[in-house]
């Protein structure tokens, strides 16, 4: 499941509950990170998208920081991916809802 959580395109989020580290395609995220390829499994093969990790900070609206200690870097990436276990080990909780025929993603 995906779902946007920030509205500048070039920052957009999507919160991924298959991935199982945030990957960040900009090094802007980044307060400290090591350039390294990384090897990672997609659904059809492993690939080499990763040129580094470190630790990061995503700000989501209303101002929330989540701190991520071991970001992906990968500038390769079509979008940013920020991994439900990262929410998580910021203290968050993801709830869904529905309201009429649209599911919506709560991160509180």
């Amino acid at each position: 499941m995906n779902i946007g959580i920030n509205t500048n395109d070039e920052d957009l989020c999507l919160a991924d509950s298959a991935t199982t580290h945030t990957i960040l395609k900009s090094n802007k995220f980044f307060s400290c990170f090591v350039m390294r390829e990384i090897n990672v499994s997609i659904i059809s093969r492993t690939t080499n998208i990763i040129e580094g990790s470190g630790r990061a900070t995503v700000l989501l609206p209303r101002g929330t920081r989540l701190y991520i200690k071991n970001a992906f870097y990968s500038p390769k990436s079509n979008r940013n991916l920020l991994s439900f276990k990262d929410i998580r080990l910021n203290g968050y909780y993801i709830e869904t809802n529905n309201e009429g025929d649209i599911e919506y993603l709560y991160i509180t």
